[in-house]
């Protein structure tokens, strides 16, 4: 995303732009990102094919859907190619494997799936042709409106069918979900997993309420030497303030009111005024960070009291899904529930 313009474009932008990306990866933040050369595909690409329903024994057929910018798209009996850029999450949820997953430069891709997609080759987050025909995918799925723009949708679309989910650069989860299963035929696995996401948001918001009450919270993310604050509906934003009911502060909300991306930058001066009583940090620099040694830093209400909670840079924290979502309510439970 830009997130500062463009969804798959903002976290890499940031990530590639601060090398710690090349080192660190993720979100939708950040300016835009040069192109570099795709990684080429492994010897490993006949063995990830995409494997959704295995165990299914109802003949499947092709079938037509219309996509988000109204194109008619012929979407294979059973995609085994797939290649689906930060939409990751919603096809392991489904059991799928895509033929390749997005990546910075070749190194950064989304930690908390590794799991799953360890031995899936990577591809440019965004998408050279050449690098995706290489994989001959039999089918491409493309986050939003601003991955095709120009004539790109009409390149993609000579290589394989392409299916655009929405317009939006930050759109609903739970509608991309949705649509994810639509196109395999998997509406009933992504409702699954959808009602299973929301009892559990519900039940952690219960304990959340008995533990701490109204108190307030807001995620922080350090990298590349610069701080940024996750929007109120966005992200990370809309698990805790949305899902599970912690209050919002009021610096989060002041700087959310003119947010464009999931993450925006915030000094250390203004972070001092944070009013939040706890506060998730994400540390993409490391412990010798130059910023955590500033007494503006110590003075910070939520780490003066102790209140603050560290993850690295391989954490689910930067992205949004169901299994990102659902490992951010573990993190937040472990954190606010004694």
């Amino acid at each position: 995303m830009s997130r500062f313009k463009k969804k798959i474009w903002i976290i890499a932008g940031l990530l590639a732009a601060f090398t710690l990306l090349a080192a660190c990866g993720n979100s939708k933040d950040a300016a835009g990102n040069e192109p570099t050369e795709a990684q080429a595909p492994s010897e490993q690409n006949g063995g990830n094919e995409a494997k959704p329903d295995e165990g299914s024994t109802e003949a499947k057929t092709e079938r037509t859907l219309t996509d988000a910018m109204g194109h008619e798209v012929k979407i294979p009996a059973e995609p085994k190619r797939v290649i689906a850029s930060y939409l990751e999450d919603n096809l392991v949820a489904l059991g799928i494997t895509p033929i390749a997953q997005w990546s910075v430069k070749g190194g950064s891709v989304q930690d908390y799936l590794q799991d799953a997609l360890k031995d899936v080759p990577t591809i440019e987050h965004d998408l050279p042709f050449e690098a995706v025909a290489s994989f001959q995918p039999d089918l491409l799925i493309m986050d939003s409106a601003s991955m095709v723009e120009g004539n790109k949708y009409s390149q993609y679309e000579k290589i394989a069918p392409t299916y655009v989910i929405g317009n939006e650069v930050n759109n609903d989860w739970r509608e991309e979900l949705k649509k994810v299963g639509e196109i395999f035929g998997m509406e009933e696995e992504a409702q699954a997993a959808l009602d299973k996401y929301e009892q559990k948001a519900k039940d952690a918001k219960e304990k959340i309420q008995q533990s701490i009450g109204g108190e307030s919270a807001a995620a922080i993310w350090l990298v590349g030497g610069k701080l940024f604050v996750v929007s109120e509906t966005l992200s990370s934003g809309a698990v805790m303030y949305g899902d599970l009911g912690l209050t919002v502060p009021n610096v989060v909300k002041e700087i959310s009111a003119s947010a464009t991306g999931n993450w925006s930058s915030i000094s250390l001066e203004k972070l001092a005024e944070l009013d939040a009583d706890h506060l998730f940090f994400i540390n993409s620099d490391g412990e010798g960070a130059e910023v955590l040694q500033d007494p503006l830093w110590a003075n910070i209400p939520a780490v003066k009291n102790g209140n603050i909670y560290e993850y690295g840079k391989d954490t689910s924290w930067l992205y949004t899904g169901t299994i990102a979502n659902s490992q951010i309510i573990d993190d937040v439970l472990e954190s606010l529930v004694k």
